[in-house]
């Protein structure tokens, strides 16, 4: 399973539904070890007592948690290796990222700006923000919905890469090689990077997410046939993958209970309406369990094309066929039944449709 990190939530990135698991419980904070770290903080603008909690950055859950006494906190410890935490105030947004390393911290926060509070004494929170920085002007680029601008794509490229030659060993790395595979949409060119990387980045946590990536886009890579499949429809009819063979096909993963999946089902309606004339179709492969839920979804959302789906949820015999992890996934098939594109989502699937069939 795909771990999904709490970090690509503070930006607006692709989301998605995921398999969960139970997060560990609060623990509270060690006495400070000389190889370990320090946090001094000063928080303005709260009550005495404020709580404040240190979480983690991957699944959210408390690590360690005090109060606030005369404006000041703190926390020690000490982590394997440098990583994401969060730091929230009275259990409330909005929350500081903070990228930890075993150093002597100090945070500087305010109550009306608490996401934008001063860090100083971690060179990986340093890192960081440089890399915060370098990307900041083009990060509408990371939008669902974002207007294409090649001239952004092609400088946060060159930025997030050069960021990866610069400093291939530093703890920010692997997230700068993370935000170059978002924009590039070119699996061998986010691996060259990948392989810039020393070999204790590509360790760390986003090191190895990164290259399950890679490993999963080349599982059914761009230039590859897509395996048919027999799945029911809505009726209990078999539809096979191949008897649509001839088309521009989307083969969408979603289900009804996946947020994310309605939210860009209107993309899809909007995409299906606009080249349903031109040799393109969809064909919907639902993840639900309970099929007055799956039908209920697609009246509203108004999915007029093919749906199947073994109401088995997760482990949905073409999910498990194709190692699907999350959802909304794509696959878009050209009349051949070859994989053209993957992961297409609000305007980059208008775009790549407007490309084959205009």
């Amino acid at each position: 399973m795909k771990r999904f990190f709490l970090f690509a939530l503070l930006c607006p990135l692709a989301v998605f539904a995921q398999k969960t698991t139970t997060a560990p419980k609060p623990k509270p904070a060690q006495p400070a070890k000389a190889d370990g770290f320090v946090i001094n903080g000063t928080a303005t603008g709260f009550a005495e007592g404020t709580s404040v909690a240190l979480l983690n950055g991957q699944t959210g859950a408390p690590e360690a948690e005090t109060t606030l006494k005369a404006g000041k906190f703190s926390f020690a410890g000490k982590v394997a290796v440098p990583d994401f935490k969060i730091v929230l105030f009275n259990k409330k947004q909005p929350f500081l990222t903070l990228f930890l390393d075993n150093s002597n911290v100090s945070i500087t926060a305010e109550s009306s700006a608490v996401d934008r509070a001063v860090v100083t004494g971690s060179p990986s929170h340093s890192d960081y923000v440089q890399l915060n920085q370098l990307i900041a002007p083009y990060q509408a680029q990371f939008g669902e919905n974002a207007p294409y601008d090649s001239a952004a794509v092609a400088q946060l490229l060159y930025l997030t890469e050069n960021f990866v030659r610069t400093k291939p060993g530093s703890p920010v790395a692997p997230l700068a090689a993370i935000r170059y595979s978002q924009v590039s949409n070119d699996i061998a060119q986010t691996e060259r990077v990948y392989n810039l990387l020393t070999s204790q980045a590509k360790a760390s946590s986003m090191g190895n997410y990164l290259a399950q990536q890679i490993t999963d886009e080349k599982r059914n890579a761009v230039g590859t046939e897509l395996q048919d499949f027999i799945q029911a429809d809505t009726t209990g009819k078999p539809v096979a993958l191949s008897s649509l063979r001839g088309k521009y096909v989307l083969v969408d993963f979603w289900a009804s209970w996946c947020r994310p999946c309605r939210a860009e089902n209107p993309n899809v309606v909007a995409s299906y309406q606009k080249y349903k004339h031109k040799n393109f179709t969809v064909l919907g492969v639902s993840l639900d369990k309970s099929k007055p839920a799956w039908l209920e979804a697609i009246n509203a959302d108004g999915l007029v094309w093919q749906q199947v789906s073994d109401l088995q949820g997760w482990s949905n015999a073409v999910a498990q066929q194709f190692q699907i992890q999350s959802i909304p996934q794509n696959f878009l098939i050209g009349p051949d039944g070859k994989i053209i594109a993957k992961n297409l989502r609000g305007q980059a699937l208008d775009r790549k449709l407007e490309e084959l069939l205009k």
